[in-house]
């Protein structure tokens, strides 16, 4: 019988926290969080019940309690993809249904795509593709159309005329800065973030998530990850759905999500021949009262 919960060694660095929730008989769900860096958090349990289904919790490496905290080295999307398979084959689970949000429906899709066999079916929401169309939109400017004071508050800590992409530059000062400095700029990328994640958020709303998650760390990884295209070739996903389509895949997304457009998950969904696609009210915070109701609701009543 293994532990409920620990760490896993995955290399000579790293350790992954893992938890297992639930009723043991019940097909397993991966619970696959978003960042880069992000980490899982006792709220996000709410979306099951673990009475009638096991649910494996995992922070990826340098997340959250994975240690060492916003570690870079050894840090890449097929280490996560190959650290998933660890984890499983340790748990001795053969077959899993993938919760992904953001970067976790990125993560998902890959491990997916290489490891279809180990898919019975995905929960996938606020559809994040991590091609240059996301990154552009996200990091160079096109969230400028929908919340401009926000994006020059970003931008603005970048000096003007600097050759080095945001990504780039905020990732050198959260390493290489000052205390203060990797303190500013590891709060700065968090707070863009979680500032326009959620319609009507507040300046006080943020703050207070902030002061709750593990935002360094979400800060580090984000910026490590964007910093190399994710690790992953132009359109890595797009380009090899053909051995994922026959997978069942459930798709939730905000109408107002500026983070991840609707877009991006009309095209994913376009591509696959068992998906379901929810486009409903709100933006890309998987609190967003419409997002979570319709989350709930899928994990409740899917038979995979």
């Amino acid at each position: 019988m293994n532990p409920k919960s620990g760490l896993l060694p995955v290399s000579n660095i790293h350790k992954i926290f893992y938890e297992v929730c639930g009723n043991e008989e019940a097909l397993p769900i991966l619970f696959v969080h978003g960042g880069p860096g992000g980490g899982y958090a006792e709220e996000d349990k709410r979306f099951f019940d673990f009475n009638v289904q096991r649910v494996i919790f995992f922070d990826q490496r340098g997340a959250s309690k994975s240690t060492p905290f916003g570690a870079i080295e050894e840090n890449t999307t097929q280490h996560l993809v190959d650290d998933i398979i660890t984890l499983l084959d340790f748990l001795q689970i053969d077959k899993v249904v993938l919760f992904g949000g953001s970067w976790g429906t990125t993560l998902s899709l890959v491990f997916a795509i290489q490891n279809p066999e180990r898919v019975q079916g995905m929960i996938l929401r606020g559809v994040f593709l991590a091609n240059d169309a996301s990154l552009q939109h996200y990091l160079n400017g096109g969230v400028y159309a929908f919340y401009p004071q926000k994006w020059n508050r970003f931008k603005n800590n970048v000096p003007e005329g600097s050759k080095r992409s945001i990504a780039n530059f905020y990732l050198d000062k959260m390493i290489h800065g000052t205390a203060d400095e990797k303190k500013h700029y590891c709060y700065e990328w968090a707070f863009y973030e979680i500032s326009i994640s959620k319609k009507n958020i507040t300046e006080k709303d943020v703050s207070e998530i902030l002061n709750h998650i593990p935002f360094e760390s979400l800060a580090i990884l984000e910026a490590h990850y964007a910093s190399h295209n994710f690790f992953l070739e132009e359109n890595y996903i797009l380009n090899h759905l053909h051995a994922i389509k026959d997978i069942p895949v459930k798709l939730v997304h905000g109408n107002e999500d500026v983070i991840c457009l609707p877009e991006f998950a009309v095209t994913l969904h376009s591509g696959l021949n068992h998906s379901e696609l929810f486009l409903v009210e709100g933006g890309h915070s998987d609190s967003e009262p419409q997002i979570e109701k319709k989350l709930i609701e899928i994990i409740k009543h899917t038979v995979w």
